[in-house]
């Protein structure tokens, strides 16, 4: 039980007790004549309910200024980036009509950001400088079976010159071997030279090993009689001298069934002091629904994502370093479904929980586990439940940090499955032998769960669906509180908006929730009427603000060393219980990797408080964090803004 809770409820009863005295001094007639609207509201808004269960609050944009929120994080200046791309919208793709807002909390001011391409289901975590990365996003909408008239799909290109690479422009025709049908390219593609293979005992040459490329192709025209069933080599059209026999293609069906999305290589940071993108250099992969982990010296591993031709990239993953602004591939392969929630441990390597956002094969890097990122090896954890029931599952490090506890939150079935999971999982990756036990479980089964890291070290899980984006009317209105000293969930108030696919949470400086998105297919039962974008932001107030007085917290410096000391002031030192720092997030796809709560050691001082920030790199990350101090109440200060070099 947490320091203060006697007091805290002590408090409450004394409040409650005063309320049902003036409820007894109204007469009965009065009270019935509340309709039940109007008495859930009379409810919610008592007193004593708000410092039990919070409160919710709505906020609705000018018009002008709504937008499809697909990502959204918090800057160091206080601001939030709010990221719609095209939204998820075809039309606004089409039309080039790609959104950025910046919306102010505080000063309740929202504008619009000039957006240079369309970063619907890119990738985004913040930098040491305090910039935001955001790489990948969308090149093409997907196409459903009905909708397409040429059959195309994936065709491998092969080199087997050794001593040059060779580019192929867009409209490079192909022409089959065996079935003699001929498709066209849709964009360029540069496949490497071939590389030599020698046998390594005698040294003597054994064979070319041919570079390849990867490009869509679709037939010439229109129609079933145009598909092709088997494999087939390919003619490059065009070719002259040993080109014509070095370069082929290869594929297999090419059809007309569904073509999945397609990704991008643009990558920019985002600058919240100028507010604005700066253009960086491309990945050398194109990814969409890709997911950005911060590693221990501060550059970005990119990884997972659907390539520029719709298929999941083949295990090739890549870091980006903030110095030198350039991207290089990483040791060997290894691939993971799209959006992966891999997080940096305390000991320099990766863990997996397994959960991810959908697409991939549902073979194929789903296992959760260990991965040491310079070898490229893999340790799988065992004791998960509900283990096919990962994807749209969240996934948490349970404050504080250096306890390296996780907890992995709902999830479904692969694909648009019906199933979906109540069970919480937790692994302690510091035990001598990790494995998942089950946590307290969810009252329904529960894709698409929000969470955010609270300063008491709380975290508030919140909204999700059963069903796959909301089908039937399946939104989860249940907000919960989960107390990782005791292992227990405890219901708060109920959130007003439903929140699935697309939607996330952010801890506001302040200490507030702020609850963006959501995508339902459907908004009724029957699902015969298609569901809207939700555009509106909620707002959660945690009951540790409706306490009474908050410990204040001011000065200090705006740069501390890991290892070192610094003293800031507050008023209230004496009650003072805990320090933490709290990186800033940003989510998407029920992915926030970075999200963490470290907790400091500190001292009191007359006047003030003076916090020591541990060594460990791997623990505290280069970048800007959140100061929050806790009193003997469990409520927070407002928090002062760090920066971590």
């Amino acid at each position: 039980m947490k320091d203060g809770s006697s007091r805290r409820r002590a408090r409450r009863i004394a409040i409650g007790a005063a309320v049902v005295l003036a409820l007894a001094g109204m007469n009965g007639p009065a009270l019935y004549r509340f309709g039940s609207e109007q008495y859930h509201e009379y409810k919610i808004n008592r007193p004593e309910y708000k410092a039990e269960n919070g409160k919710w609050d709505v906020v609705e944009f000018p018009e002008e200024y709504r937008l499809n929120t697909i990502h959204a994080a918090l800057l160091h200046t206080g601001k939030i980036l709010l990221i719609a791309g095209s939204g998820n919208n075809q039309d606004n793709f089409d039309a080039k009509k790609f959104d950025t807002r910046v919306w102010d909390p505080v000063a309740k001011k929202i504008k619009k950001v000039p957006t240079p391409a369309d970063l619907f289901c890119t990738g985004h975590t913040q930098l040491p400088n305090g910039n935001l990365l955001i790489a990948g996003g969308t090149k093409r909408y997907e196409k459903l079976k009905g909708d397409i008239t040429k059959a195309g799909g994936l065709m491998v290109v092969h080199n087997e010159n050794p001593d040059k690479p060779i580019t192929l422009p867009a409209g490079t025709r192909f022409t089959g071997k065996e079935n003699g049908k001929t498709f066209v390219s849709k964009d360029p593609v540069n496949v490497e030279r071939a590389t030599k293979v020698f046998d390594p005992a005698t040294g003597k040459f054994l064979r070319n090993e041919p570079g390849l490329g990867r490009i869509y192709v679709e037939a010439q025209k229109s129609g079933a009689k145009y598909e092709t069933g088997t494999q087939d080599n390919y003619r490059v059209q065009g070719l002259s001298g040993a080109d014509t026999r070095n370069t082929y293609g290869i594929a297999e069906k090419l059809a007309l069934d569904k073509k999945d999305f397609q990704g991008i290589k643009d990558a920019y940071e985002f600058d919240p002091v100028a507010e604005k993108y700066i253009k960086v250099d491309p990945m050398n992969e194109a990814r969409w629904y890709p997911t950005l982990t911060t590693l221990s010296d501060g550059k970005i591993l990119s990884l997972s994502g659907l390539d520029e031709i719709g298929q999941l990239v083949p295990g090739k993953n890549e870091v980006y370093d903030p110095k030198t602004k350039k991207w290089t591939y990483t040791k060997g392969v290894r691939q993971f479904p799209t959006y992966p929630a891999i997080s940096l441990m305390q000991n320099g390597k990766l863990f997996y929980s397994g959960a991810n956002a959908g697409y991939g094969p549902d073979d194929v890097g789903r296992d959760p586990g260990v991965w040491d990122l310079r070898t490229n090896k893999f340790k799988k954890l065992k004791g998960m439940s509900d283990p096919k029931l990962l994807e749209t599952a969240g996934t948490v490090l349970l404050p504080p940090a250096q306890d390296e506890k996780y907890m992995v939150i709902g999830g479904g079935g692969v694909g648009e499955s019906k199933r979906s999971s109540k069970k919480t999982r937790i692994v302690d990756l510091l035990a001598d032998n990790p494995k998942f036990t089950d946590g307290p479980e969810l009252e329904k089964g529960t894709r698409y769960p929000q969470y955010s890291i609270l300063p008491d070290d709380d975290v508030l899980v919140s909204g999700g669906s059963e069903d796959y984006r909301g089908r039937g009317d399946s939104n989860i209105l249940q907000a919960r509180m989960y107390d990782s000293g005791t292992n227990e969930f405890k219901r708060v108030a109920d959130p007003l908006v439903g929140r699935n696919y697309h939607s996330g949470s952010i801890l506001l400086p302040d200490g507030r929730v702020m609850f963006f998105g959501s995508d339902s297919l459907y908004a009724d039962k029957g699902n015969t009427k298609p569901g809207k974008f939700e555009q509106r932001v909620e707002i959660y107030t945690p009951p540790y603000l409706f306490q009474g007085s908050r410990p204040t917290l001011s000065g200090g410096p705006k740069t501390i060393e890991r290892g070192d000391s610094a003293t800031f002031t507050t008023q209230h030192s004496s009650s003072i219980k805990t320090a933490r720092l709290i990186r800033p997030s940003a989510s998407t796809h029920v992915t926030d990797v970075d999200q963490r709560s470290v907790a400091l050691d500190f001292e009191k001082t007359e006047g003030g408080i003076e916090v020591t920030v541990p060594k460990s790199r791997n623990l505290v990350g280069s970048g800007w964090y959140m100061l929050f101090v806790t009193d003997d109440q469990g409520t927070p200060s407002k928090a002062q803004w760090v920066r971590i070099p």
